[in-house]
């Protein structure tokens, strides 16, 4: 007999959110700071010249994705309150609306009338606004708008993927970096495409065949034109 509580029960679902971030954030890292590092490595660009632009896509692209998920949110916290402030003044003067309102969508769930009235009631009395925010709006603490925290966490993504082709440049000899960055960029993808499948719950195989051919694609397009434009 498992030990666990039934409301200890943990799904996949639950950590779609956090994990397609996480997972798209580090994707991005590694292959855009790859691809590039690659299309200017194949332009016969000296180290120096390589290991700043690794560097430099790595800090715009963490700046990049901080700033549009800072904003994003940003966006849906404001309205989230506007929802709030307006079922506020609602609460304010039409408690009686309101109650049916709340009832009539425990009704939808399954309730009878006279059931989802009670519990309707009872509800709002312990906490009107919560309840109509919860099961009206579909907000609640655990789901809010948190731009900052949106901001950290995507630019930390981002980076955490970014930085293993900027070593690989590093640490490879030059007329190899090319190489070496694509063969550690697609590694990089390939692993997080996996982790990713895996921890929400799919089979892996899909994902980390989709990640690689999209990175082989694109690194061998960046690649072309720094063989194109090279010196």
């Amino acid at each position: 007999m498992s030990r666990l509580h039934p409301l200890a029960e943990r799904h996949a679902v639950e950590k779609l959110g956090w994990l397609r971030a996480a997972v798209l954030g580090a994707n991005d890292g590694t292959l855009s700071t790859g691809s590039l590092i690659v299309g200017v490595a194949s332009s016969h660009a000296t180290r120096g010249s390589i290991l700043i632009a690794g560097l430099s896509a790595l800090v715009a692209g963490a700046l990049s994705m901080a700033a549009g998920e800072y904003v994003s949110v940003s966006s849906q916290r404001d309205s989230e309150q506007a929802d709030i402030a307006r079922e506020k003044q609602e609460l304010a003067t039409d408690w009686d609306g309101e109650v049916t309102e709340l009832a009539g969508i425990y009704q939808q769930r399954g309730l009878d009338a006279d059931l989802s009235h009670t519990v309707a009631v009872a509800l709002m009395q312990h906490d009107a606004l919560g309840a109509h925010a919860r099961d009206e709006l579909g907000l609640s603490e655990a789901t809010a708008a948190r731009p900052i925290q949106a901001a950290f966490a995507s630019a930390s993504a981002f980076s955490s993927g970014a930085v293993l082709p900027v070593l690989a440049a590093v640490l490879a000899p030059v007329s190899w970096v090319s190489w070496s960055v694509s063969l550690t960029s697609v590694v990089v993808l390939v692993i997080l495409g996996i982790v990713g499948a895996v921890a929400g719950g799919a089979t892996p195989l899909r994902p980390a065949l989709r990640v690689t051919f999209w990175g082989i694609v694109a690194m061998i397009v960046t690649g072309g034109i720094g063989h194109l434009f090279g010196v």
